[in-house]
């Protein structure tokens, strides 16, 4: 059963950046596509970014795009979200997980996906 552990989150003024960062357990990291989610008090949880295993291919919500980049290190199985002019909009828990689609076209968690990590936390100050 995969785990994950997401950091990096605090708290910014409009305009700042953060680095997010995501480990893992198990063996599957490095041949799956990976996404970044995050759910915002009152709100459904939303795939932001998604990134294929390769690295090669990155996808992002519109919201985020131009913005956010998602990048991942195979070798030590963890997941990168830079965020750079960040809103107050973006204020969520900002989580991740193996995504089900193999080339991004959808950021929707794996089925076999149980048990999310605990977030890490974002706010957004204006």
């Amino acid at each position: 059963q995969v785990q994950v552990v997401e950091s990096g989150g605090g708290l910014v003024q409009a305009g700042g950046s953060l680095n997010l960062s995501c480990t893992t357990s198990g063996s599957t990291f490095a041949g799956n596509s990976w996404g970044w989610f995050r759910q915002a008090p009152g709100q459904l949880r939303e795939g932001i970014a998604c990134i294929t295993g390769s690295g090669e291919i990155a996808t992002y919500q519109s919201a985020v795009k131009g913005r956010f980049t998602a990048s991942r290190d195979n070798a030590k199985n963890t997941l990168f979200l830079r965020m750079n002019s960040l809103k107050p909009e973006d204020t969520a828990m900002y989580y991740c997980a193996p995504v089900s689609s193999p080339y991004c076209t959808i950021v929707r968690a794996a089925a076999d996906f149980a048990v999310w990590g605990q977030g890490t936390q974002v706010t957004v100050s204006s």
